[in-house]
């Protein structure tokens, strides 16, 4: 009888396409996503980010198999191992994002992370082109300070080295023209990969805020900008916290190709724009919450109201409590349901545990094989927090030897 062929999770539209292609690739699990814009008149099909984030798999793995139907509406992946940076190479994957993108790198660099601690090697990645915004975007994107300060710092907790964990921005931008594109330069140095992470416990008290710290970043505007939303920022928090202190970056606007074919030379300046990323760290080790806000593409907006509506978001998210905020708990659900087979367990607030991206996470884990959540009330105070607890698969790093 011949070998039969390898069973397929069948899984719809572009919903967490980057979540299920990180499972797939860490579990072994082929899949077959289908409906990916089908109705769309205009569009259908795979946009141009997820064309690239595929390529980019396609670079850190081998032996893996990708299969697109003419229209793009339709895929199959077939995954293989994780080989990370070839050192023949330069020791560095580069991808390039085309013009068209418009999420932000942090759209690529979160999955990338949750698939560098099972590599066989160091990841090195660096994102270039036209398509490279570092902001937060209109389209919910985090930028890569908030990447660097409030979820490469989560990894320590599972027994990954923070000091081989590097994230360099070299070129900012924000969002282009309509949203689109950018121009920056970032580099992802990922050089501690581990047999198996260790189990998480996270379940004590949040603790106090004793310190808040950020960035406020301009790109091609005028550098007191940055003043500005710091000074905004600071008038609704140093009532709060005395311990408070924002950094400010100022860069050039980046030049990209203009797209004139009369002179193929000539260049124009893009992604100009500024934003304000914070954090607050609590009194309680490994604790942190975040907040990341971006003046939109459109303009109308002034750096005040960008360095109030940021202040204003790090404090909702504070109020919503739990020891790891919306944008890291899929991160740290990841790495504890791929960890060892033991049970690990997490303190999440209400809010944060009842978001669409959580529940469709939970919702695929099962579906590749993890083991249900088990839920119960924190007992400690009266914060509403929930105790979630997730037991390991054991999806172990199969390149590494040593244990």
């Amino acid at each position: 009888m011949m070998t039969p062929n390898p069973e397929f999770l069948r899984f719809t539209t572009h919903k967490s396409l980057t979540q299920r292609l990180v499972f797939s690739t860490l579990t072994g699990r082929p899949i077959h996503v289908s409906q990916i814009r089908s109705s769309s008149p205009t569009n259908p099909g795979l946009a141009p980010h997820e064309i690239s984030f595929l390529r980019l798999l396609d670079s850190i793995t081998n032996g893996s198999s990708l299969q697109i139907s003419y229209t793009g509406t339709t895929f199959t992946y077939v995954p293989g191992l994780i080989t990370g940076s070839v050192v023949n190479s330069g020791d560095v994957v580069k991808c390039a994002l085309p013009e068209s993108c418009r999420r932000g790198v942090s759209w690529f660099l979160i999955p990338l992370c949750m698939l560098a601690p099972f590599s066989k090697a160091p990841l090195n990645v660096r994102f270039e082109g036209e398509g490279v915004i570092t902001s937060a975007t209109e389209t919910g994107d985090v930028s890569v300070d908030s990447v660097r300060t409030a979820i490469l710092p989560l990894y320590e907790q599972f027994g990954i080295m923070g000091a081989k964990l590097e994230l360099r921005v070299l070129q900012r931008s924000c969002a282009g023209s309509g949203g689109k594109g950018g121009g920056g330069v970032v580099e992802l140095r990922f050089g501690s990969q581990v047999r198996l992470p260790k189990t998480l416990h996270m379940n004590r008290n949040p603790g106090r805020v004793r310190k808040i710290r950020g960035v406020a970043y301009c790109t091609g505007v005028s550098a007191s900008g940055n003043a500005r939303m710091i000074h905004a920022a600071r008038g609704v928090l140093n009532p709060l916290v005395g311990d408070v202190h924002v950094a400010a970056q100022y860069d050039q606007a980046p030049l990209i190709s203009s797209g004139d074919r009369n002179d193929p030379g000539k260049k124009k300046r893009t992604g100009v724009g500024f934003g304000l990323a914070l954090i607050a760290e609590s009194s309680a080790e490994g604790v942190i919450y975040s907040a990341d806000v971006a003046a939109p593409s459109s303009g109308g907006v002034t750096p005040e109201d960008i360095g109030k509506q940021c202040a204003y978001q790090l404090l909702e998210n504070i109020s919503q409590g739990g020891c790891v905020t919306r944008v890291g708990a899929g991160t740290v659900l990841t790495l504890m349901a791929m960890g060892s087979e033991d049970v690990g367990r997490v303190r999440l607030g209400r809010d944060v545990l009842g978001t669409e991206d959580v529940i469709l996470l939970g919702r695929d884990l099962k579906k590749f094989g993890a083991s249900s959540w088990g839920m119960r009330d924190a007992e400690d105070d009266e914060t509403g927090d929930i105790i979630v607890s997730v037991k390991g698969i054991g999806v172990g790093n199969v390149g590494r030897k040593v244990a």
